[in-house]
């Protein structure tokens, strides 16, 4: 009985804090690299309880698309913007790279701070910016920081390019251990702090499952019997990151406020090779269904009305930060004059719409190929080749690069119904050549987008004489 009062007395706090404030606790929550078919939910063989009880208790974004490498998803996540606007689309944030979120922008975290979330944390990959001081995550917004900035750290020594890149605030941090556990100490810490401090914004990009293939023996022995050797330590990575996540539900219960608390969860792109992205075509670094279509979920229980739905309207990354602006109770007409490209989705997610957006632009460049891709309505169309308008100013000349990214590659232009098609096999584009260019056009207007001096390409090699900074401390 006194169980019950507890769980009760918890339930009525949380329901009197939501009265106070109108603003839930929000923890976005990021996995790096996870395959479409790798959640329970999705029927994959890797048990997630922890990302299934998100969807279960809460709804499931069937079509949450992002970006097919993560650093652009993270940079649209954080400012409601299609990153190729501030140069930030092409590519991932590589090591040698000078370039981040512009402090110009409006990020999730100030947004937020507008609306009087105080405290505002981050633990995990950061990977928008890192070169210089104006990209840290606590001069974008962020009050607290644990993580790294780079992807693909090593998960235990915490290095990249052979210098630690972990840090608590500005100062690098020496701390032992897991990195999936370290992120979930953090979150489990800042949960703890800030519970009964008014509405909070915690952000928790995990680095998992991402390469380096490296995780604890005692997550690989329920996958003993599988027999690709990389396939069963990206299993258990995928794991480890799900209890992880059950640890910050839990936190969450335990301080009496999971009620109110919305919790979003999603992959940045979809998987790499070892993945699992089945039906979807392809995976990771393509404009493709397997590339930027991933598994998402949004739990609320004060906020949703049951569990379990399905939202099938499409829903984006870029449209996180409208979202959350509406939730935070800010209105339209308050923020930035630059235009949000993004749109309010909790009337599709709640189930109050039946429609939400029904345009979603992607691209992506890898050697010396541009990947780009439209959704307007029902129809698709991708188009891979030679730069669509041409070579950029900031482009690395031909003669610099491998030998193998020196030679165009040819372009091919497809057009998919996915209504009837989602799993993009059926090629229309010769049988509707008047639609294939209309959204053709639209591409190429979506890429004027980018401006001079973008981001160089993700497979430039480093500047001569490069080196990284000692701990990865970034410049003032």
């Amino acid at each position: 009985m006194r169980i019950l009062n507890l769980a009760l007395l918890a339930v009525l706090m949380a329901i009197a804090a939501m009265s106070a404030t109108g603003q839930p606790n929000v923890v976005l929550i990021l996995a790096d690299d996870l395959g479409w078919n790798d959640v329970g939910y999705h029927g994959g063989d890797i048990p997630t309880p922890g990302i299934d009880r998100i969807a279960g208790e809460g709804v499931e974004l069937d079509r949450f698309y992002a970006c097919p490498v993560c650093s652009p998803t993270r940079a649209g996540l954080m400012t409601g913007r299609y990153p190729i606007r501030f140069g930030m689309q092409r590519a991932v944030c590589r090591p040698f790279l000078r370039v981040g979120v512009p402090p110009a922008e409006e990020t999730l975290p100030e947004m937020l701070a507008r609306a009087g979330y105080r405290n505002r944390g981050i633990a995990g990959k950061w990977h928008i910016g890192h070169a210089f001081r104006r990209f840290h995550p606590l001069n974008q917004g962020f009050t607290s920081f644990v993580g790294h900035f780079n992807g693909n750290i090593d998960y235990y020594t915490h290095h990249r390019e052979g210098e630690l890149d972990w840090h608590r605030g500005f100062e690098p941090n020496h701390d032992e251990g897991y990195s999936t556990d370290l992120i979930a100490d953090e979150a489990v810490r800042f949960i703890d702090k800030h519970s009964d401090r008014g509405p909070f914004f915690l952000y928790v990009p995990f680095n998992a499952p991402h390469t380096p293939l490296q995780v604890p023996e005692r997550w690989l022995r329920p996958f003993a019997s599988v027999e690709n050797e990389n396939r069963r330590t990206y299993m258990a990575m995928v794991a480890a990151m799900d209890a992880a996540i059950v640890r910050i539900l839990d936190a969450l219960e335990r301080n009496g406020v999971d009620q109110d608390t919305l919790v979003w969860f999603a992959s940045d792109n979809g998987g790499q090779a070892l993945a699992d992205n089945s039906p979807l075509r392809a995976g990771k670094g393509t404009v493709y269904e397997g590339g930027t279509r991933v598994a998402a979920a949004v739990r609320w229980p004060l906020g949703l009305d049951g569990g379990g739905r399905k939202v099938t309207s499409m829903v984006r990354y870029i449209d996180v930060w409208p979202t959350l602006k509406g939730l935070a109770s800010l209105g339209d007409n308050s923020g930035p004059g630059e235009p949000v490209d993004g749109q309010d989705a909790w009337p599709v997610i709640s189930g109050e719409a039946a429609e939400g957006p029904s345009e979603f632009f992607s691209y992506f460049e890898r050697y010396n190929e541009e990947q780009l891709a439209l959704i307007d309505g029902d129809w698709k169309i991708v188009r891979r080749g030679p730069a669509i308008l041409g070579p950029h100013p900031a482009d690395a000349p031909p003669e610099s690069l491998p030998e193998r990214q020196r030679e165009p590659t040819p372009v091919r232009i497809e057009l998919f119904n996915l209504a009837t098609d989602p799993l993009e096999r059926d090629d229309l584009s010769e049988e509707e050549p008047e639609k294939a260019r209309m959204m053709l056009n639209r591409l190429k207007e979506f890429r004027a987008l980018r401006p001079e001096g973008g981001v160089p390409p993700m497979t430039a090699p480093p500047p001569q004489g490069w080196v990284a900074p000692r701990e990865w401390r970034m410049l003032d």
